[in-house]
Parts: C-alpha cells; structure tokens; sequence
C-alpha cells in the first residue's frame, strides 16, 4: 500500500498560496535542494490539480539546463492530474482523473508502489484532506508572515491528530517539519 504526502511551502501564519515574493525556487540553498531530491526518491507518483499541473507543464519540460535535477525529475515521475476539463495532458508520463476522482485515488494508494506526493494544488489538497485520504505532511515553514491567502487546512474541516516525526532548519531559515496522521 502506497501512502499520500503532502509537500507544501507555507508561511507562519499557515498560508500556502503565494501572494507575495516569500518563495523563489531560485533561492532554495543546497541542503534544501538534497533533501528535495531525496524526498522524489521515496515517490513514484505526483498528483496534482489541473491549475499546478499546467503550470508545471508550461515551465519544467522547457528546462534544458536545469542543474537542480527536478526537471528531470518531474519529466520522468508518473503524474495524476485531476481535472473535470482536461482530456489530453500534453506532458509524458500523465493520466488525467476524472469522473470520481476520489476513487481513483483510493485505488492507486492500494497499487503497490512507493509516495505519491501533492504539491500546490490548494483545492485539491484540501478534498483530499477532507476525504481522510493524506497520510503524511512534509511542510517548508518559511519564517514570513503573508497575513492572508488560503490555508493548507480550511475552516471547519476536521483533521486526524498529527505526530511530528522529523524537524530539520535550514541554514536560510526554513524549516522542514514532517507530520505523519494518526
């Protein structure tokens, strides 16, 4: 059985959309960077909302020199795209998920395999969380306040008790926790 981890950058204040400036994939220093690698090791699968998804497709396959690896990565890794709209993904190695997605994602988490990660994706994060569907979550806590911008846990959702299992600081003062659901 294959567990569902959620990465997100999010701020102090608990926002994961960018309103700001506060993230830049540019400025990630090379301990951030081994540890991104590391965690695309532990999956073999990517889900993502259709919004994230074309916006992934428009920029990472167009990097020819990319000396981080993660185009590289994100060409080979298999990705699920959830989309009521989107018929063709235009990108190698994609699947779209429609109709009862939800179950489709029940499914491939009994596949055998290894992580399937979620990143961005606010709305589908959020169902996926609502549906008790998320297993683990791998936050970058950027010490910066956006006061506002959506949440990665909405109001009124209901959410298991979280154990923290790993914590990490990076020399530019993000900080990486690692949550598992109970």
């Amino acid at each position: 059985m294959r567990t569902l981890v959620i990465t997100q950058n999010i701020t102090l204040d608990g926002s994961i959309e960018m309103l700001g400036d506060w993230f830049d994939p540019a400025d990630q220093d090379e301990d951030m960077l081994e540890t991104t690698r590391l965690h695309a090791e532990r999956g073999d699968a990517l889900l993502l909302g259709r919004r994230t998804f074309e916006d992934f497709r428009g920029y990472w396959p167009r990097q020819t020199d990319d000396p981080t690896g993660i185009a590289a990565e994100l060409n080979a890794v298999h990705k699920y795209v959830v989309s009521s709209t989107l018929t063709d993904p235009r990108w190698q190695n994609s699947t779209v998920l429609s109709g009862d997605w939800l179950a489709q994602v029940r499914h491939l988490k009994e596949q055998p395999g290894r992580e399937i990660g979620v990143t961005g994706s606010i709305r589908l994060c959020h169902s996926l969380i609502e549906a008790g569907l998320v297993d683990a979550y791998r936050l970058f806590l950027y010490p910066t306040v956006q006061g506002g911008g959506r949440r990665l846990f909405p109001d009124g959702v209901e959410i298991p008790r979280l154990d923290l299992v790993n914590s990490r600081r990076f020399r530019n003062g993000v900080a990486l926790l690692h949550y598992v659901a109970r």
